[in-house]
This record gives C-alpha cells, structure tokens and sequence, in this order.
C-alpha cells in the first residue's frame, strides 16, 4: 500500500529509528527530569496541606512528556530505578528550597513496587532527604495499587522502615483494583487515596455512591487519612466532605505548578 510522503514515527510518535526511551539515558543528570506539584487541599479549612510531586520530560524543542510515557520509556530502557531515583531527587531537593509560605506543606512523591524491592531502599532514601534538608515528617511515601509488589512482606518491612524514620505511607489509586484489601490488610500505612474513578462516581449512580462512601467508611474505621483524586467540581467536593473525605486534590483547585505557582497560590 502507498503510503503519503512524509516524516515517518514508531508506536511510541516519536521518528522512527530512534525510540524514546533511546533518549533517556542522557537525559538523567541534564535537568530535563522536572517536578511539578499538584495540590492537597484539607476540605475542613479550604487551606492547602500539601502536594504530589508529579514527573514530567522535557526535551529540548520536543513536546513534554507526562510520567506514563516516561516511565514506559524507562521500563524499556532497564531505567526504571534509575528515573526513580532522579525524581525522587529533585522532588526534594525543591520542596527543599520551598519559600516560608510553602514551610508547612507535606510533599507526597511516588514510589513503585521495584523500588520497594531494591535492597537498602528505605535507607537510601531517607539518607537522599536528610542531603537535601528535607524532613521526612513532611513526606508522604505513595505507594501505586497499579504497580503490583510481588513480594508483601518485604515491602511492609520497607515502608515500616521509612515510617520508623518519621515518613507516612499512603496507598495510591485506593479502591479501583482486586488487591485493595489485601494491600490495607497487609501494608503499614497511615493515607488512603481514591482514585479518580472512585470519586467521579460520588455525584454519579447510587450504586457507585455507595461503593465510594463504603471505601472511605473502612478507611475511617482503621484511623487512616482519606485523599481524594481527581475532583473537578464543587459538588463532588462537597458530596465527599459529607462521606467522610479529609482532603482533595484535582482541578477544582489547580493542575500540577511549579514550586513558585504553588507558593503564589498558597498565599492567595
């Protein structure tokens, strides 16, 4: 079949010959791994309490690339741990250098089950955040339902050594996965985060009402802090305060900021 002239891209739209994750490996170390912060909001005081760290790729004149492709492209490179490693590092080290009005706020960052897996972890990273001045009673450790840990135990033992350091653990993307309950069951943590799903569901049939204000009622239950994904409006805001929700985050308040958006913000 004929096809037009043109610039030719591989299943990953980039040109072909080269794929993404081609470009990776010089791209760790040379500043086009960037963090932007997207905010958690306490729904009692409208006050923002803190923000995930969330990974972008920018390439010099390309379009910027979100943290799917990214870690996609890592995966294929062998480079997961690698690009773990870098977000995580100028995650800290910018909410180091966070202005006074951000001294407050709890940083979230994501790790994933091949980190919980990797030997001496917890150490390496408490010791990335005691280099950067960073105090691990501001971070929240979330950890993916998506990304499955095949070995439980020894992720519990992780994540009890990063709370024994003074860091809390959230269970990221809560409630839209078969291993929801085995993962609060079986890892230590202190935040449940709904996925966006969930809490689109919250203005939508009864049934998902009920399912959503069933999954908070159990996080409640064991003491745990309840963060919800994805809120767009005042009425599912509103409709998760009523079932129980402590904090949002999602558009109704802001996309994903840089350190001074986020301050300006803040202090609005």
């Amino acid at each position: 079949m004929h096809r037009p002239a043109g610039r030719q891209t591989n299943e990953q739209g980039t040109p072909r010959g080269r794929r993404l994750s081609d470009h990776l490996p010089p791209a760790l170390g040379g500043g086009e791994i960037v963090v932007l912060f997207q905010p958690q909001v306490s729904m009692a005081s409208g006050a923002i309490v803190g923000a995930e760290a969330l990974a972008r790729w920018r390439r010099p004149g390309r379009d910027e690339v979100g943290a799917e492709r990214l870690f996609a492209a890592a995966k294929r490179a062998e480079l997961i741990a690698a690009v773990s490693d870098e977000i995580h590092d100028v995650a800290l080290a910018d909410a180091a250098a966070w202005p006074a009005a951000l001294g407050n706020l709890r940083l979230s960052i994501n790790v994933t089950g091949r980190d919980l897996a990797r030997s001496g972890f917890a150490e390496v990273l408490l010791a990335r955040m005691a280099q950067h001045g960073f105090p691990a009673s501001r971070l929240t450790i979330e950890v993916t339902e998506h990304d499955l840990i095949a070995d439980l135990a020894k992720a519990a033992a992780v994540l009890d050594a990063l709370r024994s350091g003074g860091c809390r653990v959230a269970l990221d993307d809560f409630g839209t996965g078969y291993s929801s309950l085995a993962y609060l069951k079986e890892l230590p943590a202190d935040v449940v985060k709904l996925d966006a799903r969930l809490t689109h569901d919250i203005d939508g049939s009864l049934r998902g009402q009920v399912v959503v204000k069933g999954v908070i009622a159990i996080a409640r239950a064991l003491g745990l802090t309840v963060i919800v994904e994805g809120v767009e409006t005042q009425r599912q805001r509103d409709l998760l305060a009523e079932a129980g929700a402590d904090i949002f985050q999602g558009f109704l308040c802001a996309a994903p900021l840089s350190s001074a958006a986020l301050a300006e913000l803040a202090g609005s």
